[in-house]
């Protein structure tokens, strides 16, 4: 595919500040005007990683499911802890986590990382962690094989019509993951060291989210400490993690009123985000 057919006609520079008003929907129209670019990069990026390695695009089959069976020895067998099915339990919030974490790591350098075609090319460059969200999503994809494996195999009565509201949070999952990553992959090509402190801050919030524990163990610790429980409830995962764990390991609808609040939060951090990422963009060839 030749790229430089992705030029704009006239491409217009940004010498003239804009208003935020008009920045969202310049976006919006960037990346549904680009959208047989966005798909290439995607598709680059997909066959890029799944060359790098041995097992490619397998890894994310064969990673939530080692990183499952590392959390199951660590908590019921060293730590001693019951939880029926528990691979199943801690599986569902460690696919949805595995995804937030690839594309948190890949937005931040979605920019920084393409310096050769952007001092090249004129083109939006808002579309470079647009691609990296949209090959996140079919990453996560390839995620619920094994999911969809161990309900079969392991825990057919568990199959209940609740999974099919996955999409619906992954929506929600999505909107807050794309502003996140926008903001983070701008402020890169700035600041290198954004991917060194995302990597300690996505490890504590990890185990800040109710991942290797449920919302049972949040409830309980609220009540020695209350400002705590308070705290890890504002965490956007808090919601996003118990949703997917309601469906797929309780067999009971997603939590509707925090997917929500999240949502609803996600989208102003969306437009906040790209308003943010649209004053940075001119800066990016010159300091690339």
């Amino acid at each position: 595919m030749d790229m430089t057919q992705e030029r704009p006609p006239s491409y217009r520079t940004s010498s003239a500040r804009k208003g935020i008003l008009s920045l969202v929907p310049e976006a919006a129209r960037e990346i549904r005007g680009r959208r047989r670019l966005i798909r290439y990069l995607s598709q680059a990026e997909l066959k890029k990683k799944g060359t790098d390695t041995f097992f490619g695009n397998v890894w994310w089959v064969l990673d939530p499911l080692l990183q499952m069976a590392v959390y199951v020895l660590l908590v019921t067998v060293i730590f001693a802890r019951s939880q029926p099915a528990y691979p199943l339990f801690i599986f569902a919030a460690i696919l949805p986590w595995k995804w937030f974490t690839t594309i948190t790591t890949d937005s931040i350098a979605s920019v920084s990382g393409q310096d050769k075609l952007i001092k090249q090319l004129q083109f939006p460059k808002i579309v470079l962690p647009a691609a990296t969200m949209i090959t996140g999503v079919t990453e996560f994809a390839f995620g619920l094989i094994p999911l969809g494996g161990m309900l079969l195999l392991m825990y057919p009565d568990r199959i209940h019509i609740t999974l099919l509201w996955i999409p619906v949070i992954a929506a929600v999952q999505f909107t807050f993951s794309f502003g996140f990553g926008l903001i983070l992959a701008g402020l890169n090509v700035f600041f290198r060291d954004v991917g060194n402190l995302a990597r300690h801050v996505l490890r504590l919030w990890f185990y800040l989210s109710p991942a290797l524990y449920g919302e049972d163990t949040v409830l309980s610790l609220g009540k020695s400490h209350p400002t705590i429980e308070h705290v890890m409830m504002l965490n956007p995962f808090y919601a996003i993690l118990n949703s997917y764990r309601n469906v797929v390991y309780y067999g009971t609808p997603p939590d509707f009123v925090g997917l929500g609040i999240v949502m609803g939060g996600s989208l102003v951090l969306l437009v906040f985000a790209t308003v943010i990422f649209k004053r940075l963009e001119p800066a990016f060839a010159k300091i690339l």
